[in-house]
């Protein structure tokens, strides 16, 4: 039996040829050059979209230009990641760009991702979470354009980024606790105090605890990210002798865990410890779990990072800054019990 194969690929002098003008025209038109007439431009792109024309990727970046961007993300657990790929997919859908994925953890260092992506010619890099220090982006921000998301350097001028208040956040969580009677809260947090997300969570978290005269409840428990560290992690902390009756958690894949952990240990949420999580992802509302959560857009800050990549790209060299509000979104696993204190 014949093996089935895929169509020869169209070439660009087919392309000339079916539209009836040179390959050099051609080239013109999809390097957007200046001075292609219009009517030229129509034939072109007329004739690319009959035969389907895709040029190469090689060739595009020998003249300059990939049409590629890249996404670095931290690990592909954090179903929050998703949200802010989606947002990214959505503003470049109506232009020529599209993205390449690197993952960070747990096989690959940051700094090797970036060389790989770089290698691969991208145009610009959406940094998401990263805990290098400030001159470590500054100094990869100088060799192409970047933005850097879920990164507090609101002085720096080399780079964007796009971030929620953390550290707002973080208070709303506190504050909702203390209201629903849920006083002496503990925060499990990352084991990366470097990150700068956490650092502010951290910090909104020891400020809202000392605001409402609670500081000497102040316990930041901090944790790896692999779910058997959470996992232990949890069931140290729910087994202390005096429990805490709340946990403010950094993340919601770590909340739900945290939820796993206790219901295996026959306690229930909030009634034996009230659960937080941060991001409100989908996972969130979920019946089975029904998790109070910090809200932060995904999709927007995704989105809002790729258009200002796209105009530093462009040529933009002005830095631009955006801090998305927080909002507590409120569901049982945090509502008040007559019992709280």
């Amino acid at each position: 039996m014949q093996e089935d194969r895929l169509p020869p690929r169209v070439t660009i002098r087919q392309v000339a040829e079916n539209a009836g003008v040179s390959v050099s025209a051609v080239s013109k038109v999809l390097r957007d050059a200046y001075g292609v007439s219009a009517s030229l431009r129509a034939r072109v792109e007329a004739s690319i979209r009959e035969l389907n024309y895709r040029p190469l990727a090689a060739a595009r970046g020998m003249r300059g230009r990939t049409y590629t961007l890249g996404l670095v993300l931290p690990d592909i657990r954090n179903p929050f990641f998703a949200e802010i790929l989606d947002g990214v997919a959505s503003a470049l859908a109506e232009t020529q760009y599209q993205v390449m994925i690197g993952i960070t953890e747990p096989a690959a260092s940051e700094d090797a991702v970036i060389e790989a992506m770089i290698d691969r010619q991208v145009e610009g890099i959406i940094l998401v979470g990263t805990v290098n220090v400030e001159a470590v982006v500054d100094a990869l921000a100088s060799r192409l354009p970047l933005v850097a998301l879920g990164f507090h350097a609101p002085t720096m001028r080399t780079f964007d980024t796009v971030n929620t208040d953390d550290q707002l956040g973080a208070r709303l969580a506190v504050r909702h606790l203390v209201a629903n009677g849920f006083l002496a809260t503990t925060m499990f947090s990352l084991d990366r105090p470097e990150s700068t997300i956490i650092a502010q969570r951290e910090l909104g978290y020891r400020r809202e605890m000392i605001r409402c005269g609670l500081s000497e409840h102040i316990n930041i428990v901090r944790v790896g990210s692999a779910k058997a560290q959470i996992v232990a992690g949890a069931k140290r902390v729910l087994d202390e002798p005096v429990r805490p009756r709340a946990l403010f958690c950094w993340s919601d894949l770590v909340a739900v865990e945290v939820l796993s952990v206790a219901s295996d240990m026959g306690l229930t949420s909030p009634n034996d410890v009230a659960i937080v999580g941060y991001d409100n992802s989908p996972v969130c509302a979920l019946a089975q779990n029904g998790l109070t959560s910090v809200n932060q857009p995904g999709a927007v800050l995704g989105q809002s990072a790729a258009r200002l990549l796209l105009e530093r790209v462009g040529g933009r060299v002005s830095a631009q800054h955006i801090i998305l509000q927080p909002k507590l979104i409120m569901r049982a696993s945090s509502a008040a019990v007559s019992t709280c204190g």
